[in-house]
C-alpha cells in the first residue's frame, strides 16, 4: 500500500496529528456560518450526497431551501437539520444533536480530509481507509491504549481491541471482534493490526534461539493465507477471496498460548495451481 509517511530507524513519530482532533482544527470548525434555526442539509441528486442550505419557509409537507444562492423546494422528511459547528470532527457520532444520514456522513467526511480515519459510532468503530500509510500503528501508538479505558483515547482500532483484551481478563469469558466493510475498506490490514496489538502486549517472552516465537508465527500467518487467498479486483489490488474466523488463545495469565484458524467461503476459481 503506498503512503508518503516513509518507515525511518529513529524513534516513532507522534501519531497525535492522525488520531485527535487539534485546538487550531476546532476553532476554525467553530467559525463556520451557522443558524440554529435555519441551517439544513438538503439530497443532491447530481452526486447521491447533500448540500448545506438556509431553510427559508415551509407550507405543509414543502420546504424552500436556499442552495447556493438558489431557492429549490423539497419534501419535509428530505430536509435535516445541521449539527453545532462545535460538534465537527467529533470522535464518537452518538454523541451528535442531530443523527441524520446526512450528519453522519458529514461527520464522517470531515474527519476524513483531516486525515482521521477513525470514529466511534456507539458501540463501533468506523474506519476509512485513507490509501496512504499512516504512523498510527507503531509501538509508541499501542502504548497509549494498554490499560486505557475507551472513552480515554482517540479513536483506533487498537482500542477495540484492548477493550475485548479487558474483558477476556476482568470477566474470563470468550471476547469476539467482529471486522466487516466492504471491497477495499481495509478488512484484512484492521485484522492484522489487532493481531500484532494483541502479540506486541500479551508477549510471553519465552523464545528459544534460532526459532521463530510464538507471537512472530502468529502475525505470520496471515501473509500465508493471503499469498494464495487474494485476488486482484476492480476496488482492490489484494482483496481477500475468503472469510475467515481466528481464534487466539491466552493463558490465566493474559499471555499468548495459541491461535487457531477457519477459512469459509473460498472462491476456488481464483486458484491457480
Amino acid at each position: 500500500m503506498p503512503g508518503h509517511i516513509k518507515k525511518t530507524s529513529g524513534p516513532d513519530p507522534d501519531p497525535s496529528p492522525w488520531l485527535c482532533v487539534s485546538h487550531e482544527l476546532k476553532e476554525k470548525n467553530k467559525a463556520k456560518p451557522y443558524d440554529p434555526k435555519k441551517s439544513v442539509w438538503v439530497p443532491n441528486k447530481a452526486d447521491g450526497g447533500y448540500l448545506e442550505g438556509l431553510l427559508e419557509s415551509k407550507e405543509g409537507n414543502k420546504c424552500k431551501v436556499n442552495v447556493n444562492g438558489e431557492v429549490k423546494v423539497f419534501k419535509e422528511d428530505q430536509v435535516c437539520q445541521v449539527n453545532p459547528p462545535k460538534f465537527d470532527c467529533s470522535d464518537d457520532m452518538a454523541s451528535l444533536t442531530f443523527l441524520g444520514d446526512a450528519c453522519v456522513l458529514w461527520n464522517s467526511v470531515v474527519r476524513y480530509i483531516n486525515q482521521l480515519i477513525y470514529t466511534y459510532s456507539g458501540l463501533f468503530c468506523i474506519a476509512i481507509n485513507p490509501y496512504k500509510r499512516f504512523p498510527i500503528y507503531t509501538l509508541r501508538t499501542m502504548e497509549l491504549y494498554i490499560g486505557k479505558r475507551r472513552n480515554e483515547c482517540p479513536p483506533h482500532i487498537f482500542a477495540i481491541a484492548e477493550g475485548a483484551y479487558q474483558g477476556m481478563m476482568n470477566t474470563g469469558n470468550n471476547q469476539s471482534i467482529l471486522i466487516t466493510g466492504e471491497s477495499g475498506a481495509g478488512k484484512t490490514e484492521n485484522t492484522k493490526k489487532v493481531i500484532s496489538y494483541f502479540a506486541t502486549i500479551c508477549s510471553s517472552g519465552k523464545r528459544k534461539e534460532g526459532e521463530a516465537s510464538l507471537e512472530d508465527k502468529i502475525v505470520q500467518t496471515n501473509p500465508v493465507l493471503e499469498a494464495w487467498g487474494n485476488a486482484k479486483t476492480v476496488r482492490n489490488d489484494n482483496s481477500s477471496r475468503f472469510g475467515k474466523f481466528i481464534r487466539i488463545h491466552f493463558n490465566a495469565a493474559g499471555k499468548l498460548s495459541g491461535a487457531d484458524m477457519v477459512v469459509y467461503l473460498l472462491e476456488k476459481s481464483r486458484l491457480t495451481f
